[in-house]
């Protein structure tokens, strides 16, 4: 029966493309259905769903959480305050000796700010409401606007500290502890810290090859003159201030200076104190502001309910045993276990967003995983910039999409995928670097020398999952004697 629980995974997606339901919602209903289908069948033990409320009020009651309503509530006040394009017309000011002068500033405003933002989604709305007209009347076509707003808007997948990337750091450290405790390998537990640290340089490049891409692509081309034009004092002082104050925040929490609730509760109050006195924060705009905070997070918590509930019948089903053991096969060759499992979440990342692959792919492919690897931040970053490639990827990325749809001018398919191409080619290159070259993830934090791999340590490491599978199967706890160190 543990193939069953795959079968989840069919009518989800489905529903998802097909219907426009609420995620949450369809995750709700699948495992619903896949339930009670388990205990007509009596395919697993009914009392297992009695986990579910404690799991959930485990889950709720994490620090973590806390900073979930206050990235969204500095979202949505970045969505509804002109602060964006003031930072952009600022930033396009100081570029003003580059032909990409509007497309450099809408990079760098999205790198500064998207973070901030807590989700790609939430980006890609900013950015097409503020940024995207302003670049199309500087006379930036179609589809290189709508590329520029994409590739700005997933940034936040890869520069931390976003939602993002502290959910999967935390998702991470579960599924690190996991695999430490089926193994008893002596290596410390990786945290959000480490992952942060691992993704700072990975991210900046990304930034700075689509910068320079943007450079180049405008080689030859002469300012206009509006982007000589004279911007008052008091417009250049209030988008330094905030660039500033909100550089020092993000690099804060990315250094581990600051807690992430601590730099969203600062950035909110900056971003409100700033437009309350500029007078662009009355109590209508308030209200849609507060309104856009509480549907997102609700949407999230709902999000990580639905999440919750499928993973519990799918593990009732053994299904998280039927995956460890099939990639348990490739643990004798690390570097093409990762591969296929970057690979899969490429392919998910076509229908699944950031938070849904953290809450639902990540605890069933990650614990075997990094069984056979011993750097679990490498793999995390690896696992982000394989994720933001995938939201820019024709014809189904998830940012490529969601950018034509929000311009009022929509560029055609090819012409987008055109644009977007040396951007991609960058970006996998990148991500066969880090794949090849780990050391790019590890300059900013502390690691471990390995110890050697041996033969007996690979077939150690085949013999404990299989015993951990077997024993998973027959509902019962591993073996004591598998204690011996694997492959680490």
């Amino acid at each position: 029966m543990s193939s069953l629980g795959l079968w989840m995974f069919a009518p989800a997606l489905l529903l998802m493309v097909l219907t426009g339901l609420p995620v949450y919602a369809v995750l709700l209903a699948v495992a619903a259905l896949f339930a009670a289908a388990g205990m007509l069948l009596g395919a697993f033990d009914v009392s297992l769903l009695g986990a579910l409320p404690a799991r959930l009020v485990g889950l709720l009651e994490h620090d973590l959480l806390q900073a979930l309503p206050l990235y969204a509530l500095s979202g949505a006040l970045l969505n509804r305050l002109p602060l964006v394009l003031l930072l952009h017309r600022v930033a396009e000011r100081a570029f003003s000796r580059s032909g990409a002068a509007s497309e450099l500033s809408a990079l760098a405003v999205g790198g500064l700010l998207a973070p901030m933002n807590g989700s790609v989604g939430a980006s890609l709305h900013t950015l097409s409401r503020s940024v995207a007209p302003a670049l199309l009347q500087s006379g930036v076509s179609a589809d290189r606007t709508a590329a520029t707003v994409a590739v700005a808007s997933t940034l936040g997948v890869v520069i931390p500290p976003s939602l993002v990337l502290l959910l999967l750091g935390d998702a991470m450290m579960r599924a690190h502890t996991e695999a430490v405790n089926l193994t008893q390998a002596a290596v410390r537990i990786v945290n959000t810290q480490d992952v942060m640290r691992a993704v700072l340089l990975p991210g900046a490049l990304v930034l700075l090859m689509a910068m320079a891409l943007a450079a180049w692509r405008a080689r030859g081309v002469t300012p206009g003159p509006s982007m000589r034009r004279t911007l008052p004092r008091s417009h250049v002082f209030t988008a330094l201030g905030v660039a500033t104050v909100t550089a020092a925040l993000l690099v804060g929490v990315a250094l581990g200076h600051l807690l992430a609730v601590e730099a969203a509760a600062a950035g909110c109050v900056l971003l409100a104190l700033t437009a309350t006195l500029r007078g662009q924060l009355p109590w209508s705009r308030w209200r849609l502001v507060l309104r856009d905070a509480m549907n997102l997070t609700g949407a999230l918590l709902a999000l990580l309910v639905g999440a919750t509930a499928f993973s519990l019948v799918l593990r009732a089903f053994d299904t998280d045993a039927l995956i460890a053991h099939t990639l348990q096969s490739l643990s004798d060759r690390p570097v093409l276990l990762v591969g296929v499992v970057l690979a899969g979440l490429l392919l998910c990342s076509f229908v699944l967003d950031a938070f849904e692959m953290t809450f639902l792919v990540i605890p069933l492919v990650m614990p075997p995983a990094l069984m056979a690897v011993n750097d679990a931040a490498w793999l995390a970053a690896l696992t982000l910039l394989v994720l933001q490639l995938g939201y820019l990827l024709p014809p189904f990325g998830y940012a490529l999409v969601l950018s034509r749809a929000l311009l009022p001018v929509q560029p055609g398919l090819r012409a987008l995928a055109r644009a977007l191409r040396p951007q991609l080619l960058a970006q996998a290159l990148l991500i066969a670097a880090v794949l090849a070259f780990p050391q790019i993830t590890q300059w900013a934090r502390p690691t471990e020398a390995p110890p050697p791999v041996t033969q007996h340590d690979a077939a150690e490491a085949e013999r404990l999952m299989q015993d951990t599978v077997d024993a998973q199967r027959r509902n019962a706890e591993p073996p004591n004697d598998a204690a011996s160190p694997a492959l680490r």
